[in-house]
């Protein structure tokens, strides 16, 4: 289910939110799922527990996820981590434009890559 690129730049807790907050999108865990504990997590992904338990707090604040004293965590709101990807996703599409703009590529250039590169079927949940 989950994966981590070792490689990455991005700080492990950060890939292991990332990739709850896709497979919650995704509905592979739907709201009220129960996520999988700290430990076996992190046994899973051979990474630390409290690199996990990081990610799981990050997601706790963020009100993507809920956590009750002996019964685990669960998926609360899937509109939280929607919300959480589309912050990461402006963010993104912001630095990719200074970055486009520093190249030399026109907004309208810029508009015609984005919109030849989104995905065919349009979802809007």
């Amino acid at each position: 289910m989950l994966t981590l690129d070792l490689q990455s730049r991005v700080p492990i807790y950060r890939q292991i939110e990332n990739g709850i907050i896709t497979l919650i999108l995704l509905d592979v865990w739907p709201e009220g799922s129960r996520l999988p504990s700290v430990r076996s997590l992190a046994a899973q992904l051979n990474t630390n527990p409290n690199t996990v338990q990081k990610a799981y707090q990050e997601l706790e604040g963020w009100g993507v996820i809920a956590s009750a004293a002996g019964r685990g965590s669960f998926v609360q709101q899937r509109q939280a981590a929607q919300e959480v990807l589309r912050r990461q996703a402006v963010q993104s599409l912001e630095e990719a434009a200074r970055q486009a703009a520093l190249a030399g590529i026109s907004c309208q250039e810029a508009g015609q890559i984005l919109s030849g590169a989104w995905p065919e079927k349009e979802e809007t949940s």
